[in-house]
Formats: C-alpha cells, structure tokens, sequence
C-alpha cells in the first residue's frame, strides 16, 4: 500500500502553530519566534519558515510588520475573512465558482441570520443604530459607486453580525469581498447607474425598517428580494 507522503518543510510550521494554538500556548496578540528559532525548532531552512510565515499572513493568521519592539515581525491574529475572501476571489477568477453561487449563498446566510433572535440586544441596537447611519450616506446624491458599494456592503455585514454567529459574519464579509471587482464593474456608466440606486435606496431603507421592528421573517424575505433584484439587473446590462 502507498505510505502518506512526508509534509512540506513549511508544512511542519504550520501544523506546529496549529498545535500551540489548539493547546494555548499562542493566543491572539502573542509574537511568532523569529525565522532563525523557528528554522531550528523544526529542523528547516529559513526559506520553509518564510513560506510558512506567507501562508499564514495571507490566510489571515498573522499580521507582519518590520521593525523592532512588540509589534514588530508576525504577530498572531484572527480575521478569517481574509484568507476566504482570497481563496474565493482566485476560484471566482478560475472559473471554479461562479458568481451566481455566491448570490445564491449570500442569501442562504442573510435570511439565516435575519430570522435569529440578536444574541447581545445592545449590540444589535447599536448595529441598527449604526445602520441608519449608512443610509443616510447612502441618500448622498455625491456619493461615488465605488463609496456607495463600500458602505452597501458594510450594511449588508452588519446586519448579519446581529445573530451572533462569528463564522457567518466571516463568511458574509468574505463573499461581499470575493465579487467586490464584479458589483463596481456591474453597472456600465453613472447615467445606468442612477435608476438602479434608486431602488437600491428605497430597498435598503425597507429591509432596515423591518429589522429596527422586530420583523425577522419580512427582514429576511426583503433581502433575498434585493440581493436577486441586484444580480438581475448586473446581469441583463
């Protein structure tokens, strides 16, 4: 029978952080050991550990930064979307997902979240707060396209965050940004874009009332209204 192959260099690295995460012997904020302990613990040269230290930061796990003192070199974080939003963006170029698939996914998490009952009722206040605020900016008749699907998407993130659950807020920052490029190049001029943040407005403006209101169930069919009416119309300009 085959024997599994041996790991990578870089591979040792990883599965070892992995391992002092699991057990806490890291935690978020703590500084890695620098190239040369790491390359000696483990027995590999400095460019495996280097390859490992790449991985990490595009995954999302660690933070770099040159210098010296506490912050300096790779500290450990924690912001999955990164890594998702990277792996998706490169599938969606590939032609292994489409976009289709992370509408349609997009609205599986969102009506999810939009029926739970707010875990942390402060929090979900502030974030309806928070929200009204968007919209105001979003009535801005001088706000860019671009300026206008940045604060959409933060919109549509916050309002997901609401059910409390930190791998759907993930997920869903990580799909707003997979298609980021697409939404910005959806819509051909200014002059086609003008009736469709019309009704974008009057959408967002529905879809936040039912969520200030308690109405989860309208909340969550409002969404999936807008975000198919959206795609609809990127997809027949």
């Amino acid at each position: 029978m085959p024997s599994n192959p041996a790991p990578r260099a870089y591979q040792i690295v990883l599965q070892a952080i992995e391992e002092d995460l699991r057990k806490e012997k890291l935690s978020v904020g703590d500084q890695l050991p620098g190239e040369r302990a790491l390359a000696e613990q483990h027995g590999i040269s400095r460019a495996s550990v280097r390859d490992a230290i790449r991985i990490l930061d595009v995954m999302g796990i660690i933070k770099t930064s040159t210098g010296s003192g506490p912050n300096s070199g790779a500290v450990i974080i924690s912001n999955p979307s990164a890594g998702i939003s990277q792996a998706l963006r490169l599938h969606l170029a590939a032609k292994g997902i489409n976009v289709r698939e992370i509408v349609e996914s997009r609205i599986l998490l969102e009506t999810w979240a939009a029926q739970m009952n707010p875990r942390d009722p402060v929090y979900a206040q502030q974030v309806i707060d928070r929200t009204a605020v968007l919209i105001m900016r979003m009535d801005d008749p001088q706000l860019s396209r671009e300026a206008f699907h940045r604060i959409d998407a933060e919109f549509h993130v916050l309002l997901a965050s609401m059910a409390g659950n930190s791998v759907v807020e993930s997920m869903m920052e990580s799909l707003r940004n997979s298609i980021s490029d697409y939404v910005s190049d959806s819509v051909p001029s200014d002059e086609a874009w003008q009736p469709v943040v019309r009704v974008l407005r009057r959408q967002h403006k529905a879809i936040h009332h039912a969520f200030a209101t308690g109405q989860r169930e309208r909340a969550a069919q409002l969404l999936e209204e807008h975000i198919n009416w959206f795609y609809s119309q990127t997809r027949s300009m």
